[in-house]
């Protein structure tokens, strides 16, 4: 570590990690870049993922236990006020970071305009044990709101964050959502600071039985509507529609692989923004376990 390292606080919320939990450990603990700080959030864990943290001798490891279990975005904002870094970053129980992603990420804050810097991911499904690049084409960077609006790719646990930004730092995530969260952060940020662009993936987010956002997509849907009617006033009108489908999109994909055909074919109809595509048409019709070999990364 030399002098010139600025101190990175690296969130770690936890809740029953202990299956994934040590490989994500060891790719914090592996990074090149030497000067941070974990500050692991066990948001009230009932399985061994405690005594897999105390495995770890490293100073740097910072234990914290919530008081009483709480929503992930609740979790992640109390984590934030016990960080003493000039940057943010943050990593789940069940992923991994590339043992260069801070390195690469932090010499771009050299920049004082910049305020985020993010990177592509490797998109791993653990029951197919497949792996996919998350984006295949050149990541914008700079200003990027209208783009995010059009197009949302910025993975929480690829990015780093200017810590001075944050307008409130007691409170950087609404927590009323369970799913949009980070969305919510970036579209925020975006408006205020230039993001940098790492092309290659410097983190990987698995996909198992358990991801929360896998397990309800209706909520999901039903977030993004609820934001979505809460910016309506700050969007253009094709910004607004753009987000529209996206929300019509995620139930009709929800009602598919999580309830009955009547009830999907009936939303299905009563869409014209999902009747207008052929995709969607095929969605409908197609098996479950068809889908699930080609969407397994939705």
């Amino acid at each position: 570590m030399t002098k010139k390292e600025k101190l990175v606080s690296i969130i770690l919320n936890c809740y029953n990690g202990e299956k994934y939990l040590s490989a994500a450990l060891n790719s914090v603990k592996n990074q090149t870049y030497k000067n941070w700080e974990l500050i692991f959030w066990d948001n009230k864990s009932k399985d061994r993922s405690k005594k897999i943290f105390y495995s770890y001798s490293d100073t740097r490891f910072k234990y914290f236990q919530s008081k009483k279990h709480s929503s992930l975005y609740a979790a992640r904002n109390l984590a934030v006020q016990k960080a003493k870094g000039k940057f943010l970053a943050f990593i789940d129980s069940d992923d991994l970071w590339e043992k260069n992603k801070l390195e690469k990420q932090i010499k771009h804050f050299q920049d004082k305009s910049v305020g985020v810097v993010y990177g592509n991911l490797w998109v791993k499904q653990e029951n197919l044990n497949k792996v996919k690049k998350h984006i295949n084409y050149k990541i914008p960077e700079g200003y990027i709101h209208e783009n995010l609006i059009n197009n949302y790719y910025v993975g929480i646990i690829s990015s780093v964050i200017r810590r001075k930004i944050l307008v409130n730092t007691k409170k950087i995530f609404n927590d009323k959502y369970n799913i949009i969260g980070d969305y919510d952060l970036f579209l925020r940020l975006a408006k205020i600071c230039k993001f940098k662009a790492i092309q290659e993936p410097v983190a990987t987010y698995r996909i198992h039985q358990k991801n929360l956002s896998k397990l309800d997509r209706k909520l999901e849907g039903f977030e993004l509507e609820d934001w979505l009617k809460n910016n309506k006033k700050n969007l253009k009108k094709n910004q607004y529609e753009k987000i529209k489908i996206k929300v019509e999109k995620l139930k009709f994909i929800g009602l598919k692989f999580d309830d009955s055909f009547l009830n999907t074919l009936l939303f299905f109809f009563s869409s014209i923004r999902l009747i207008s595509s052929f995709k969607n048409l095929a969605i409908l019709f197609l098996p479950k376990y068809i889908l699930r070999k080609f969407m397994w990364f939705v």
